[in-house]
């Protein structure tokens, strides 16, 4: 590789790692988002509510 080559693939080789690390903490935080939210009894009761509507055979 040319000197100027080499010093751009080694400046850009922690670029990856920082993406899967702000990638990484936004999962962990909509995760953490969506736990809170399902943990609430009137989320609870709609999501219920939901599945037993979808499962019954009305005929």
């Amino acid at each position: 590789m040319n000197g100027w080559m080499q010093r751009l693939w080694l400046e850009e080789r922690g670029a990856t790692t920082a993406e899967y690390a702000v990638t990484t903490m936004a999962a962990v935080g909509f995760a953490g988002v969506l736990l809170v939210l399902l943990r609430g009894d009137e989320v609870r009761g709609i999501l219920g509510d939901l599945v037993r509507r979808a499962l019954s055979v009305d005929g």
